[in-house]
């Protein structure tokens, strides 16, 4: 079996596996299928080619799938999706080890469950046919409904179709734009087709890459989740049991933002630079706001589920800055971010385990009876603020660095979000850790064990590996990311935002370049006489050659940007 679709379907088909098995059985063959699922996606690490000059998708895989209706099973990756996917993998057997002692009934449902979402997690961020990804995308909220609304808190029932509803709404927005988008591409070319490269290389007219990305935008605005649509996550990560908060914080938020990146930004490039000042504007309240609500929450966990809020807005920040160290920064802290605020849950849990409260105040002094657990809080603590030399300084510097070249005024307002979140996890850390031991309930807690450790010892190691030596990780993110800045700059010129008519003073008057006016065919005027687009390069194997990146400016017939194209011409407002 092709590697990717092994590392996709092996999870799922050994959820069916374990969910046929005896309860007994369900640990042990759980923590086995995680791990097969680790090792089966390790090579794909060494067969990916970081090049720098490598750019395309990779591992390909395409066929036939419904020729009726133009559907596919396309799958590839590029560096950015490889990362995802091994951070994805990587988590799942720590979640099942952490699980053995969490989770109290009906062990076999969870775990079949759990990895049931595994394999729906990578599946999106394979996908590279519209229809599959909607259906790897819906298919990760049915296991997770699950784990909330069975083994939750006591607000389980309400926290779970909460996060069903929010989730629904934007999803079957996506699936209007989408379906949308089939049509048109059916009107223009004369096929139907849900293939994102053959999507990609249509020129949609203005008023209509608007609606249609404000319908992606908002699917995936609420699974990062941006401000003011984030008020589910909060809530299913008090009540979600410690696996569910983990996976949610660790994989699932970021598919959103991976949305953001694989899916509407570049298929509405015109719609991104009319919507951008206003995400960059929502992204910087997010931190702000996420930080200060973090700071008065007397739940441990609660604090750090609004923390995520905060730190998912810096992710979003860097992604609009539409610059090679502002985007890269934003994957790169997407990965920190899953790495450390994973870590912060699983502690959170193990305290939950032995004390059965996360309020701050049934803490304090724990420094003197769980010291090893006081050195990995510590760490992972630090990680979270972004001290220098952990995995979370690499991202936030990038981001700030990149955002503050087009929108300095926004981005040093940002910069507050730093110190807050300096703020309350040192000021959690301290009420949690440091000061008398009053309460006789800590008296006897016992340390981390060795299970424990051993799920935490990975995390950890990332932390600094991440901090210290990120060349690694970032020679594998950035010729996606230049591919996908090149084809933002080139379609504008490499001035975003300052097209932007509707952009506020705030973001316009301050990003360096003077406005202009927005770009020709807005108004349905012919901006460039390019060719009319015909369909894109087929992708081939990875062992033949690297596909064509879906991100990529296109190095063929399609150099010229398409805005004046016959075909749009034809077809626009």
């Amino acid at each position: 079996m092709p590697l990717l679709s092994l590392v996709t379907f092996l999870p799922i088909v050994g959820a069916l596996v374990v969910a046929a098995l005896p309860e007994r059985a369900a640990k042990a063959s759980a923590l086995a299928v995680s791990v097969l699922a680790l090792l089966a996606s390790i090579p794909l690490w060494f067969a990916f080619d970081a090049g720098p000059d490598v750019q395309g998708f990779q591992l390909v895989e395409k066929m036939d799938w419904i020729p009726a209706f133009g559907v596919s099973y396309h799958v590839g990756i590029d560096g950015v999706s490889l990362l995802l996917i091994l951070l994805t993998t990587l988590l799942t057997p720590i979640i099942v080890l952490a699980g053995f002692s969490g989770v109290e009934t009906k062990h076999r449902a969870y775990f079949a469950l759990m990895l049931a979402l595994e394999g729906a997690m990578i599946g999106t961020f394979v996908a590279l046919d519209t229809f599959l990804f909607y259906m790897f995308w819906e298919l990760v909220l049915i296991p997770m409904y699950f784990l909330i609304g069975i083994w939750g808190g006591a607000r389980r029932l309400y926290a779970a179709v909460k996060l069903f509803v929010y989730t629904v709404a934007g999803s079957l927005l996506m699936l209007v734009a989408l379906i949308g988008l089939y049509v048109f591409h059916h009107q223009v070319e004369g096929t139907w087709t849900t293939d994102l490269s053959r999507l990609l290389a249509l020129d949609i007219p203005y008023d209509t890459q608007m609606w249609m990305f404000a319908c992606f935008a908002l699917a995936f605005a609420i699974k990062v989740p941006m401000f003011p649509v984030h008020t589910w996550l909060p809530d299913a990560h008090v009540e979600a049991p410690t696996g569910g908060s983990v996976v949610l914080a660790g994989v699932m938020l970021k598919m959103g933002t991976y949305g953001f990146y694989r899916f509407a930004m570049p298929l509405f490039p015109d719609a991104t630079m009319a919507f951008g000042p206003l995400l960059i504007g929502l992204s910087v309240i997010g931190i702000v706001y996420g930080a200060l609500v973090a700071m008065v929450q007397d739940d441990v966990k609660k604090l750090v589920a609004y923390s995520s809020v905060s730190h998912l807005g810096f992710v979003m920040l860097g992604l609009f800055a539409l610059n090679q160290e502002g985007v890269a920064g934003s994957i790169y802290q997407m990965l920190g971010h899953g790495v450390s605020t994973g870590a912060l849950f699983l502690l959170v849990g193990v305290l939950y385990e032995r004390r059965h409260t996360r309020k701050i105040v049934d803490y304090g002094g724990l420094t003197k009876v769980v010291p090893v657990f006081a050195v990995v809080f510590m760490i992972v603590t630090l990680s979270s603020i972004g001290l220098p030399g952990t995995n979370g300084f690499v991202g936030e510097f990038m981001i700030l660095l990149g955002a503050f070249q087009y929108a300095p005024i926004p981005t040093t307002i940002a910069t507050t979000g730093v110190i807050f979140g300096a703020t309350y996890m040192l000021w959690m850390f301290q009420r949690v850790m440091f000061g008398p031991l009053t309460n006789h309930a800590n008296q006897n807690l016992k340390d981390l064990n060795v299970r424990e450790m051993v799920y935490l010892a990975p995390l950890i190691v990332l932390i600094f590996v991440m901090g210290v030596y990120p060349q690694p990780f970032l020679d594998r993110i950035n010729p996606s990311v230049n591919a996908f800045v090149t084809r933002m700059e080139a379609r504008f010129d490499g001035t975003p935002y300052a097209s932007a008519a509707s952009a506020p003073g705030w973001i316009k008057g301050y990003t360096g370049s003077a406005p202009v006016a927005a770009p020709a065919h807005a108004h349905g005027e012919a901006a460039h006489e390019a060719p009319a687009i015909e369909a894109p390069a087929t992708e081939v194997p990875a062992t033949e050659a690297p596909a064509a990146d879906a991100a990529a400016v296109p190095t063929t017939d399609h150099d010229a940007p398409s805005h004046g194209a016959p075909a749009a011409a034809e077809h626009g407002e």
